[in-house]
């Protein structure tokens, strides 16, 4: 019921045209213009409000744009409101879309819906709504409505898939699946269907209600036509009977004849020849189903197994011979699982399997776990076996044995001088001018070798904790991405090691390279984010959890316009899952905790001014809104969307680095040991609950301190007490340090036992693996015991403002005592202390400017004998914070003077200590072969050998370069820290003229 006749929204067209033309331009000052003059000619028009709307959210006036919705939707309602068209609602729609109302939107298209019964553009708008919402019921009835009014196929599938959401995703809805049922096969009484996303529909809804018979029924008769694609009815056949009997195998021959490669049917006719009792339902996992594989027994006999073996390898060997002519995997490692089931069995002859597996690595590089002997015999069959044909197959084959020395014969067991002379082998074979006629964006050949190179001098530090190896490492990675700068696998590895390093500048910049599509931005922002939200660099942090934030929300409602409009394709299946791939993006733990450490970058970066903290506090509802993203019921449906196997090896998680642990042997084979098969989702790895707790505590625990510990707190109850609770700001605070304790790992009162055995020298802050949260807590427990309006719990009284002073310096000073040379510092020795300035000591620092701000109002002077009202000032208290000014003062100083001591030294002197650490003896074990081979190649290379892009970049590329980036990155690193220390001097210097 658009426009008619040549208006738009009832007003002509020619006028509307060029406001939508300036607003795709991006002209928004014209396009206001123009619907500033539009209105005022049409003052009553809902559509022109609308388009001021519209051209006022581009601008980023939401709060304007939002008032025009509301005026527009009044005259909608209004009795003498004008005409309702489908233009002015879903123009309407987009705005307030994107004002995050839709719940306006909604009620417009439910007015329209009332007003204008049966009319099918406006209900399919309402739908559209509903769809937005995830309101399934509603979904529902609005879609039998439009089926009922003109009785198209499409509207009863629409309805069918929101049954089907609604019993995906929401409870109840198992009752409504033979409704849906009912509606298609009245449908088909009268019509038929006529659309193949019908029938797979159809048959969905049967597989729900496990009435797998009547599917394959269904399929096999008429309605089967749908699927014009045999080999598509086939597969819907195929998912079908291990469902109803398991004595059809035979179904799955000319299937797997006609697609050798499709290894997951491969797998489901070898487990129903043996009759294992496994589930094969299309709604299994592929990574449930192997390891349903994995731990299954067959019910069959010995022999009746055998010969059941025995038929399904003569028929594999058939589709070998087919697949002699073309590159076809499936029949080679089919051969490999047959005998592997065999083993399993308890008919072991793994000289069969090593058979098996040596024809299908000449082809395809597989590799199955054998013992030692039979890795050995593996190697030897694989080195004799492989011919020569050229330098480009020498090459190849040479990486793959290298790949399988690596997992068969225990690398990191080896002398350190047989690991050196292995690495120098993989860098002599590197051939740059096999590379000579690709595309710059084309993979080199042996690029393998330089990860695998890598990877043995990583190992060889750990084991030495020689930096030299690190500094050849890196060498090695900036090597090969100056001549291939496309190759993300080494820039992971390259972001890794310079976070290891400590010099997060230039493990941002080669982050910021990774070539990701935006879909899979979440997925690896693990590799740089937890670094830098512990860094001193606040603009950099800032920038990428921004556009981080900004692509994740982005991607929430395309997902959602992507369901919508799979929906109106009729592509229904789509649809769902759709639905179910923004509701695991709704819940990503990567999502949501983005979300709260934006809300503690605000506050680390606004703490050094007290009025723009509590702007930022006020915008956070003063610490409520992180506090409602970790509610229980939102924690326990949390989901982690990490690819975890980027990774590298030493680093598997966040939270683990075994370079910054001794090596020890167990932890090496966990790190270099055969892996298990894992699917790519990695659901096996969950979100760390305790970490998103903590973090979605802190904003308001410290808003909760700075109310306690002042004299005055703000009255306010909204604010203080939660959301309406009775209970008093400490009660309250008192009941998020208990949650805060359980988060860093204790209860309250082995927290503050912990806390008190380091002011008493008993333990050290070494044994503790969080010592930042730890100090944190302490002086949050100290600002609660400022407020004398709670019950006291056992020990609490134990921090006090001196213990928080000896705890301070005592974590300083040890840190301070076992600091090295910032240049050479690995792990988190400098972050820790960055953190400690930004976080802990910031908190505290609020807490006492919070206290000063209440004794002493803005606009007021100082009276020479102190702060105001001083006589109604507790006087130990105020002497206490002057103490503990000048400890903290003092602090930050010691750490503002070691920084200093490492900003002063010269570029060239840095540069001089690296390279020291990459000067050995040609003969001794040690760092610095790596870079004597990368020097001798930089010299020996042609430019007829390698072609002149490859032989510019290598001529550009030196190691003292690379060295130098280093130093200067370290330095950007000191720089900003020491800014960050500076500053907080300042406020505290500011603090002891308060008093």
């Amino acid at each position: 019921m658009a426009s008619k006749f040549g208006l738009a929204g009832g007003i002509p067209e020619r006028r509307v045209r060029p406001i939508w033309d300036a607003v795709d331009s991006r002209q928004y000052k014209a396009a206001l213009k123009l619907s500033v003059a539009l209105l005022q000619k049409y003052p009553k028009s809902p559509y022109a409000l609308a388009l001021k709307a519209v051209v006022l959210e581009r601008m980023g006036k939401g709060e304007e744009a939002l008032s025009s919705c509301l005026e527009a939707k009044e005259l909608l309602h209004s009795d003498t409101g004008p005409f309702l068209d489908d233009l002015t609602l879903s123009t309407l729609q987009i705005v307030l879309q994107r004002l995050d109302r839709l719940d306006l939107a909604t009620s417009c298209y439910e007015h329209a819906c009332n007003k204008y019964i049966n009319n099918l553009e406006i209900m399919m708008g309402l739908f559209n709504c509903y769809v937005r919402e995830y309101s399934y019921v509603k979904q529902q009835q609005t879609a039998i409505k439009m089926y009922k009014a003109v009785g198209e196929e499409r509207f009863l599938m629409w309805a069918v898939c929101s049954i089907q959401l609604k019993v995906n995703y929401s409870s109840g809805g198992e009752k409504l699946l033979p409704l849906a049922e009912a509606l298609i096969k009245k449908h088909i009484s009268k019509s038929s269907l006529h659309e193949p996303e019908a029938l797979t529909m159809y048959i969905s809804i049967l597989e729900q209600q496990k009435k797998f018979d009547v599917a394959f029924e269904v399929i096999s008769g008429d309605l089967g036509s749908l699927i014009l694609r045999e080999e598509d009815k086939l597969r819907m056949k195929v998912f079908l009977l291990p469902l109803i009997v398991f004595h059809f195998s035979f179904i799955f021959s000319p299937f797997c004849l006609g697609r050798p490669d499709d290894w997951e049917t491969f797998l489901q006719y070898l487990s129903l020849l043996l009759e294992e009792d496994i589930d094969w339902s299309r709604h299994a996992t592929v990574g449930s189903c192997t390891e349903c594989i994995s731990s299954s027994k067959s019910k069959l006999s010995q022999e009746e197994f055998d010969i059941r073996l025995s038929s399904a390898l003569s028929f594999v060997e058939e589709l070998q011979k087919d697949a002699v002519k073309n590159c076809t995997r499936g029949p080679y490692l089919a051969a490999v699982e047959i005998e592997r089931r065999r083993s399993l069995n308890g008919n072991c002859n793994n000289s069969k399997v090593v058979e098996a597996l040596v024809n299908y690595f000449e082809r395809f590089v597989y590799l199955h776990e054998l013992n030692e002997e039979e890795k050995a015999e593996l190697l030897d069959k694989i080195s004799n076996k492989f011919a020569v044909y050229s330098k480009v197959h020498t090459l190849g084959r040479t990486v793959t044995v290298f790949r399988i020395q690596e997992i068969c014969s225990s690398m990191w067991k080896k002398e350190i001088q047989d690991l050196e002379t292995t690495t120098l082998k993989k860098m002599e074979l590197f051939c740059l001018h096999l590379s000579k006629n690709l595309e710059q964006q084309e993979s080199m050949l042996g690029e393998e070798l330089l990860f695998m190179a890598t990877n043995t001098l990583v190992l060889l530090f750990w084991r030495t904790k020689n930096l030299g190896y690190l500094l050849e490492a890196i060498l090695v990675l900036e090597f090969g991405l100056h001549i291939r700068r496309h190759v993300n696998l080494l820039k992971v590895l390259l972001v890794h090691l310079y976070s290891f390093l400590e010099i997060l500048p230039l493990a941002c910049d080669w982050y910021l390279t990774l070539d990701v599509k935006n879909i899979l931005l979440e997925t690896i922002s693990h590799h740089i984010l937890p670094q830098m939200l512990i860094s001193p660099h606040f603009n950099e942090t800032s920038d990428l959890l921004k556009e981080s934030l900004k692509r994740m929300t982005t991607r929430v409602i395309l997902v959602i316009l992507l369901a919508w409009h799979t929906a109106i394709a009729t592509t229904l299946g789509y649809a769902i899952e759709f639905v179910a791939f923004h509701i695991k993006w709704k819940n990503s733990s990567q999502y949501l905790i983005s979300k709260l450490d934006s809300f503690i970058l605000d506050l680390k970066i606004s703490a050094n001014n007290l009025d723009e903290l509590e702007k930022v506090l006020e915008g956070a509802n003063y610490g409520l809104k992180p506090l409602e993203l970790a509610q229980p019921d939102k924690i326990e449906k949390l989901t982690c969307n990490i690819d975890s196997q980027t990774r590298p090896w030493w680093s598997p998680r966040t939270t683990v680095n075994y370079l910054s642990m001794p090596f020890d042997e167990e932890s090496a084979s966990v790190c270099f040991g055969p892996k298990p098969c894992i699917h790519k989702t990695n659901e096996n790895v969950g979100p760390d609950k305790t970490e998103f707790e903590r973090k979605s505590l802190v904003p308001r625990i410290v808003y909760l301190s700075m109310q306690a510990a002042s004299p005055t707190p703000k009255e306010n109850k909204e604010t203080t007490n939660g959301g309406g609770s009775s209970a008093t700001i400490a009660d309250e605070l008192g009941s998020l340090l208990e949650r805060y304790a359980r988060s860093i790992g204790f209860s309250f009162n082995d927290a503050i036992d912990a806390i008190l055995s380091i002011t008493t020298g008993e333990n050290s802050f070494k044994e503790f693996s969080d010592i930042v949260s730890c100090i944190s807590f302490a002086i949050f427990v100290n600002a609660w015991n400022s407020s004398l309006n709670h019950t006291e719990k056992a020990g609490q009284k134990a921090i006090s403002w001196k213990v928080v002073d000896k705890l301070i310096t005592t974590c300083v000073r040890e840190k301070l005592s076992s600091m090295g040379p910032a240049l050479t510092s690995t792990g988190s020795e400098v972050l820790v202390l960055v953190q400690l300035v930004n976080e802990s000591l910031s908190w505290h620092i609020l807490i006492i400017q919070s206290f000063i701000k209440s004794v002493i109002p803005l606009g007021k002077k100082k009276k020479k004998s102190g702060p105001a009202d001083k006589q109604n000032i507790n006087i130990p208290l105020l002497k206490a914070m002057q103490a503990s000014i000048n400890c903290v003062s003092s602090a930050i100083g010691e750490v503002h003077k070691w920084v200093l001591d490492q900003v002063n030294s010269t570029e060239d002197h840095d540069v001089d200590i690296l390279m020291s650490y990459l000067t050995t003896d040609g003969n001794s074990v040690g760092p610095g072969k790596i870079l004597n081979v990368l020097k001798e190649s930089l010299g020996v290379v042609e430019e007829s050998e390698v072609g002149d892009r490859i032989y510019d970049m290598v001529k550009s590329w030196s190691p003292a370069s690379v060295l130098r980036n280093i130093a200067r990155a370290q330095h950007k690193v000191l720089t900003d820290f020491s800014q960050i220390c500076d500053s907080k001097l300042r406020v505290l210097e500011s603090l002891k003229q308060s008093f």
